[in-house]
């Protein structure tokens, strides 16, 4: 039997701010989060501009014990999940643990810490690599940490879908509880790759804007001037649950999630085809999904 599903809570840790009201208030005032890159010296790249995170403290989140041996995609994505949870009210314990799952998306996870030790390896060799270096790594620890701080102990997952990874996540989420494996489930998308094999290779690649003169209108996709994209980093993160599951305990109710597509556009490695054939049939599977025609969206 299918089941309506819900959002109940939502976490933000965001360019613009730490925090959802933070956030949706820089939103809202128009401001943009893109700057110029200050996590290392970018003098040899023609892209000197990202969307970073700014004044995030892992240990206001986490133990000082763990934010010292985190990635930032990890304590980004545990800092928005105890976010959404907290704005939920959910209570995660022995009654219902094996009910509540996590499932986030990650393009390239702990890319800092991969160049940190192949320079460590190509220096110093292998005997003095952390023994962190692969957790640290993995996009799915970022699930993972979140499952073992809340106790959440239903369905736990990560995609790594590059762009689309965040929305892949939810659409897999919302689907394991439409279907009745989990009565919820914690999900979204983190990110923190504003790095130097990051920046080159996608600046190789000739993807990423160079308006370094005016970094605050760099991002601007629809735009006939767009000439590329802006590296960002962050998590956002919520809270979907069945709808009895919500009402029952009372929940405030954001939205509604009532379908889901995805598609594949089987044309090129980085470009889309020029008709849009992929989008359009991703987005006509959502409204088949929710049983909605295309006039009932306003």
């Amino acid at each position: 039997m299918e089941r309506r599903v819900v959002i109940t809570g939502v976490g933000l840790i965001t360019p613009l701010a730490i925090g959802t009201e933070e956030t949706w208030s820089a939103l809202c005032a128009g401001r943009s989060g893109i700057g110029p890159i200050t996590r290392f010296d970018t003098a040899e790249y023609s892209t000197k501009i990202a969307a970073e995170v700014k004044g995030f403290k892992a240990e206001d989140f986490m133990s000082k014990k763990d934010a010292k041996r985190t990635e930032p995609f990890i304590a980004y994505a545990v800092a928005a999940a105890r976010m959404a949870v907290e704005d939920s009210g959910i209570k995660i314990d022995g009654t219902n643990a094996g009910r509540v799952g996590v499932l986030t998306g990650c393009g390239l996870g702990g890319l800092h810490m991969l160049e940190v030790t192949a320079h460590t390896v190509d220096s110093k060799g292998p005997s003095r690599v952390s023994p962190f270096f692969i957790p640290l790594l993995i996009g799915n620890m970022a699930p993972g940490m979140i499952s073992i701080l809340f106790g959440a102990k239903g369905p736990n997952s990560s995609v790594a879908t590059a762009c689309a990874a965040g929305s892949h996540a939810i659409g897999d989420a919302y689907e394991i509880v439409k279907y009745g494996r989990a009565d919820a489930m914690i999900s979204g998308g983190v990110e923190s790759v504003v790095t130097r094999t990051c920046i080159a290779g996608f600046g190789a690649m000739k993807a990423l804007s160079t308006r370094n003169d005016e970094p605050q209108k760099a991002s601007r996709p629809f735009d006939k001037e767009r000439d590329g994209f802006v590296v960002g980093e962050g998590s956002g993160i919520l809270i979907l649950e069945s709808l009895d599951h919500a009402l029952e305990r009372g929940a405030h109710i954001y939205a509604e999630m009532a379908g889901y597509g995805m598609s594949g556009d089987g044309y090129h490695m980085t470009s889309p085809p020029p008709d849009g054939d992929g989008a359009a049939r991703c987005m006509q599977a959502a409204l088949d999904d929710a049983g909605l025609k295309p006039g009932q969206i306003d």
